[in-house]
């Protein structure tokens, strides 16, 4: 028996990372969608899932309760192991940072933030994220498997250098994937039997919109366009056929810098009137007559102006003004990507909520494809997603080969 249990899993070793990046996002719920997912015999699905399990990394529910009506042996459920293994990931902003462990699925284990004042030189700023995160596994005890960094500028890949990190006044091209992992093997975060972890970082919209596609609001979507504003500027993201499109050096969809008012701000491209300066968490605080303060985010206080104060006149006006420059970029994306969903993030999420139908109007009234037939424009269903996405790049080794990522 442990001779064919063994020939099954030679045979299914192939399987392990697509059966459990199946599993991770929610697509192979039983075995027996897991079986017809992979394409294989339901004997070589079942040491495929053993094998996970035995990792740490899966949960079989070898007994689950029959469904209402069902008829046959009901089906094992499978899930992520909810004390299995994390990653570290890591958010920079122009306020501060933010660390978190988050497990498979893109579950958050624990987080915790941090405001401080970015510094010029970025090895400061990623050294205390990593310290926080570092801190969060001590008090955890769980494994780690890898590490994400996500931060508000164009990453080039794959050397991971931040090419225009404006708004943390740091240097063009800084090494922010080699400090990364220079301030983990000082943080003494290591991977599995002790060898270091070599540190992931990309660009946070282009991971929030990998977050949405895997786990939130953009699950399901062919081609998704994810363009969300945090706590400066405007970023965008595609994704096409389920794969996160970063153009030939990982600079694609530099939305922030569409002309959307010509006789607009000055942007710190050079340009005027470009979304990153006319629909960000400042533009609006400014059009809203408020002046910003420095106890929380500009994105904090820009939300809780949209929740608390909407029916005052000024902060429905700016809210107009924002959300008219926002359709004009998103119409002009949709004429140029034809995605089939749009995702907003951040202070353009909570925009969208606020009032629905204008944003989608302005979309559907400038846009040849929306005119002919609707794109759906939603809000981002997931708290901290450049956090989960960062999540995601560290976990993609793991989901890409099991045995050698936990080796």
């Amino acid at each position: 028996m442990t001779q064919t249990r063994t020939t099954r899993l030679e045979r299914g070793r192939g399987a392990l990372g697509p059966a459990l990046e199946l599993v991770h996002t929610g697509r192979a719920p039983t075995r027996s969608v897991l079986t017809a997912e992979l394409g294989v015999t339901r004997a070589t699905a079942g040491a495929v899932a053993a094998e996970l399990e035995a990792l740490g990394l899966i949960q079989v529910d070898a007994r689950p309760a029959a469904a209402a009506g069902s008829q046959g042996r009901p089906s094992h459920r499978l899930s992520v192991a909810p004390n299995g293994p994390v990653v570290l990931a890591a958010q920079l902003h122009a306020d501060g940072f933010r660390a978190a462990l988050v497990g498979l699925g893109g579950r958050m284990v624990a987080t915790t933030p941090g405001c401080m004042t970015v510094p010029p030189d970025p090895a400061h700023i990623i050294d205390a994220v990593v310290e926080a995160g570092a801190e969060l596994l001590r008090r955890t005890g769980r494994r780690c498997l890898g590490a994400g960094l996500a931060v508000p500028s164009a990453v080039a890949q794959p050397e991971g250098t931040a090419l225009n990190p404006v708004h943390l006044s740091w240097p063009a091209g800084a090494p922010v994937r080699a400090l990364f992992t220079e301030a983990l093997a000082k943080a003494g975060v290591h991977g599995p039997g002790g060898r270091p972890l070599e540190g992931f970082a990309g660009n946070d919209v282009n991971l929030a919109a990998l977050a949405e596609h895997r786990h939130g609001a953009g699950r399901g979507a062919r081609h998704l366009l994810c363009v969300a504003t945090g706590h400066r500027g405007v970023g965008g993201a595609l994704v096409l056929d389920g794969r996160l499109h970063t153009g030939s050096s990982g600079l694609a969809l530099e939305v922030g810098h569409l002309t959307v008012n010509p006789a607009g701000l000055p942007c710190h491209c050079g340009s005027r009137g470009c979304l990153d300066v006319e629909a960000d968490p400042l533009a609006f605080l400014t059009a809203a007559g408020r002046e910003p303060g420095p106890a929380v985010s500009l994105l904090q206080q820009s939300r809780e102006l949209l929740r608390s104060e909407y029916d005052d006149p000024s902060v429905r006006a700016a809210a107009d003004i924002v959300v008219d420059r926002l359709g004009l970029g998103l119409a002009g994306l949709v004429n140029i990507l034809n995605p089939d969903r749009i995702v907003l993030g951040g202070l353009h999420s909570a925009l969208l909520e606020a009032d629905p139908e204008r944003l989608r109007a302005v979309v559907a009234d400038r846009s040849l494809w929306g005119r002919s037939g609707s794109v759906p424009i939603l809000a981002g269903t997931l708290d901290h997603n450049s956090l989960i996405g960062a999540a995601e790049g560290a976990w993609q080794p793991v989901l890409d080969d099991p045995l050698a990522a936990l080796a």
